[in-house]
């Protein structure tokens, strides 16, 4: 199973951003529930989640809560159809990915190839979990308003979650790592 390391926001950051994503799902009836949002930072093939709590709780122990840069929509088109904040790959957040991804290969996990073909991003939304798939009109359309609309904010992140792939907020998680706040 794929599992997902992800980098959560405060409240206030998080309310900011899901004002979009509601406005969008509602428009085009994607979700009953919306998606939880949230920065991929990782992905993680089958690992021995012992182990891979250890080493998350290694390299995470010295970070603090830290902001990120979103600046801008960016899209993928099919498959994906996704409507998504840019985040500006800079400052602690790309530090961090790129320790998680090397340190995690280090160790014989089975992790993203090349970090650097990775734009980090915040999707809001897209095809995963959908109660219906979007047209392709309908996704062009989201993506120009959302890009006509624009966003810019420094938003907080707060903590990093393991994840496994469900839409249910109650089974997916399987770890939590609280950033400090000192």
């Amino acid at each position: 199973m794929k599992y997902y390391l992800v980098a959560l926001f405060d409240t206030e950051s998080y309310s900011a951003m899901e004002t979009i994503q509601k406005s969008i799902c509602k428009k085009y009836k994607l979700y009953k529930n919306v998606p939880m949002l949230h920065i991929t930072l990782e992905t993680i093939d089958d690992p021995d989640m012992d182990k891979l709590s250890r080493i998350l709780s290694d390299i995470l122990k010295p970070y603090k809560t830290f902001k990120v840069e979103t600046n801008g929509i960016i899209c993928f088109d099919a498959p994906y159809k996704s409507v998504n904040l840019k985040i500006e790959n800079k400052g602690y957040i790309i530090r961090l990915a790129r320790t998680i991804n090397d340190t995690l290969k280090l160790h014989g996990f089975d992790v993203r190839e090349n970090i650097e073909d990775w734009d980090l991003h915040v999707s809001l939304a897209n095809t995963n979990y959908a109660i219906r798939e979007w047209t392709g009109k309908e996704y062009v359309a989201a993506c120009s308003d959302a890009k006509k609309e624009g966003f810019y904010k420094l938003a907080k992140i707060e903590r990093i979650e393991l994840w496994k792939p469900i839409n249910n907020k109650r089974e997916m998680l399987v770890k939590s790592f609280p950033l400090r706040t000192f």
